[in-house]
């Protein structure tokens, strides 16, 4: 019994010593957009900024959590009055979406070579802002209550380590719920958020 017990904790002490916490933050550009059955929207530029952590529990596998600001929406064409001297006619309007969120994703690390790693994991995201603009139109509409305030959706790529510290990630996160709430949606509601990340960080 003595020597189970003994065996147990060299492989606890072992594990702690292979195992390496890294802390740091990172900032991307991101180009975003809504997907879904019957959802045509175009791509929007955006950014990200926030702070990571990795646990790395053995060469091939790591845990890292982070937590991440992301300007994320999309843009379509809407149809719009066009009141003039001609009278009153219809024209395509670009409708811009500005929805931020506090994106927090949880990703296993899987180390392919020692330098890169294949990401994978759920994300939820805690939205913090959410307007409606249309081009000419200089006031934005505060369109907060008509979207959902938690989105979950899965995030997949890759991370790539420069040096120790320094690293580049690339990332694909596909929303799962939807964006808009239905009482504010005329018609078909399944937009749901779609976000392209390459972003650039530091380890410590």
């Amino acid at each position: 019994m003595k020597k189970v017990f003994v065996l147990i904790a060299a492989a606890i002490v072992s594990m702690s010593a292979m195992a390496q916490v890294q802390f740091g933050g990172k900032v991307g550009f991101d180009m975003t957009n809504f997907w879904g059955s019957n959802v045509e929207h175009g791509m929007k530029p955006g950014y990200q900024v926030g702070l990571m952590m990795e646990y790395k529990f053995s060469p091939k596998f790591a845990i890292a959590p982070e937590v991440v600001f992301a300007a994320q929406g999309g843009k379509s064409k809407a149809l719009a009055f066009d009141i003039n001297k001609h009278g009153i006619e219809l024209a395509a309007t670009d409708i811009k979406y500005n929805t931020n969120y506090i994106n927090v994703p949880l990703m296993l690390k899987f180390y392919a070579t020692p330098n890169f790693s294949i990401d994978l994991g759920p994300q939820v995201g805690f939205n913090v802002y959410s307007k409606v603009t249309a081009k000419g139109v200089d006031d934005a509409i505060d369109f907060k209550d008509a979207t959902n305030a938690v989105d979950f959706g899965i995030g997949m790529g890759g991370t790539y380590n420069l040096t120790e510290n320094a690293f580049v990630q690339a990332r694909y996160t596909m929303g799962l719920t939807k964006v808009f709430k239905d009482e504010y949606i005329l018609g078909e509601n399944n937009a749901k958020n779609g976000n392209i990340q390459i972003a650039f960080g530091m380890k410590f």
